[in-house]
């Protein structure tokens, strides 16, 4: 090159903040390929922070330190399912805030792990509580707020700059990159700001495009009342003031296991690596995409990657645990199948009842174990599960303490039983039963039934010749 020629110019961003949206779309052809119409999938995992929650990450702490509510120094406290934290986390790490998060039990180690590896504290409450109550990560987060100095809480759930960021970017990104085609938009629904963002801005261009939120089953969204499920990052348990359902105009209720096994489907037909709450917006797409014709285009929402996840769906054994797989028989479920159908798979007790319920129950029942949990509504969450009364356990406290039989059965009460997956082999069962009574069989991640010693014998008897 002479001297007088220019060097041309540098492609360098100034900061990874400036890297934050303009991901692409790309066409979903294998999974898809039994629809007549087009099903395209916007990538937002190709955020820096790695997930589609970057882009309220900015915008949330560009307008706090407009107002003066984030100063020099500060402290950021957010509840989150870890990919805000990862947003609020960069942004943090670029101007030197400090972070606590505050995550619910029932996230992936991976996510606690990568928040820390920012250099933020994170702060594991449990999932099982309604939101007022005090250990709720809601409650938790408020908690903080009040005792850090120079505190500052974004509140994802009614910020607006949450649907903002998204009307003014995920919006505008779509409509451009199909075209002004895009006839259905479909995207989770956790805490409303992406689906209500992009909704107004495609909306006002064509108020015929259709909003489709997906939903896990038990999130409010699609009429639960918000009871634990497995699913990470999407569904509530209340209503978030940054979520508007009059721009929605159907929602997909989607079960963990639809989810689960939908993110797999993807990931190994595509090669696209997703979290579970991908695998719900997928397969709402699915099914809202059978009903329609070759003049529609589908947009469905990819919030983040499966990176987040290895440990959990995408790891056979915890699906197995958790009844997603099905193994080669004879499994716990043919096991649980051959019962007497005159006793009950699962006897259910709450903690407040007195002990002489689960008494009364084993002998009307005939059954020698009964579940406790936090509700009696099914289905039932793994996670609402917190222990077991066995008539034996009982028998030898109420002979020592004849007071037992009136205390609430949650003073009484044993350790959870072992929990297996209904597809898992029957060896896996017996296993268990070497150190506890009785296991309790898992499908789809919710407790179904009851096997003990004498379920299996009974099973291997009816199975051997003669």
């Amino acid at each position: 090159m002479s001297p007088d020629q220019e060097l041309p110019p540098l492609q360098v961003a100034e900061s990874l903040l400036d890297l934050v949206g303009d991901t692409p779309l790309v066409r979903l052809r294998r999974v898809g390929a039994g629809l007549t119409c087009d099903l395209v999938a916007k990538l937002e995992m190709l955020n820096p922070g790695g997930s589609v929650k970057d882009r309220p990450a900015v915008a949330m702490v560009d307008a706090a330190e407009r107002s003066g509510l984030l100063k020099p120094g500060g402290t950021i406290v957010e509840p989150t399912s870890g990919n805000t934290g990862v947003g609020l986390a960069i942004v943090a790490a670029q101007r030197g805030y400090r972070c606590i998060f505050v995550m619910s039990d029932k996230m992936s180690a991976e996510k606690v792990a990568l928040l820390e590896a920012y250099g933020a504290e994170v702060v594991v409450c449990p999932t099982a509580v309604p939101p007022e109550h005090p250990d709720s990560y809601y409650s938790t987060a408020e908690r903080l707020v009040r005792e850090t100095p120079a505190a500052f809480r974004p509140d994802q759930y009614s910020n607006p700059e949450n649907p903002r960021s998204h009307e003014l970017t995920t919006g505008p990104e779509i409509w451009r990159q199909t075209g002004g085609r895009v006839t259905h938009f479909v995207a989770g629904i956790g805490t409303g700001g992406t689906i209500t963002g992009a909704a107004r801005y495609l909306k006002q261009q064509n108020p015929d495009v259709q909003i489709i939120g997906a939903d896990p089953s038990g999130s409010v969204y699609s009429g639960g009342t918000g009871r634990p499920y497995l699913v990470e990052g999407v569904g509530e348990d209340f209503w978030p003031t940054t979520f508007d359902p009059s721009l929605v105009d159907r929602v997909v209720e989607v079960t963990d296991a639809d989810s689960f096994l939908t993110a797999r489907r993807v990931t190994r037909e595509e090669g696209l690596l997703i979290g579970g709450s991908g695998g719900t917006a997928v397969h709402a797409a699915l099914e809202v995409g059978r009903e329609l014709g070759p003049d529609s285009l589908v947009v469905v929402l990819l919030p983040d990657s499966g990176r987040g996840y290895l440990s959990k769906i995408f790891n056979d054994q915890w699906m197995a645990d958790f009844g997603f797989l099905i193994g080669p028989s004879p499994t716990a479920g043919d096991v649980l199948h051959s019962k007497d159908a005159s006793i009950p798979d699962l006897v259910l007790v709450t903690p407040g009842e007195p002990a002489r319920r689960a008494i009364a129950l084993m002998r009307d029942l005939g059954v020698s174990q009964v579940v406790v949990s936090v509700t009696k509504d099914l289905p039932l969450a793994a996670k609402e599960v917190s222990g077991a009364v066995n008539e034996l356990q009982l028998m030898d406290q109420a002979f020592h303490d004849p007071s037992v039989l009136d205390k609430p059965i949650g003073d009484v009460m044993g350790p959870a039983m072992p929990m297996v997956g209904i597809g898992e082999p029957v060896s896996r069962v017996v296993k268990c039963l070497d150190t506890a009574n009785a296991v309790l069989v898992l499908e789809g991640g919710h407790p179904i039934g009851v096997l003990t010693r004498a379920d299996v014998l009974s099973f291997l008897a009816s199975r051997s010749p003669g």
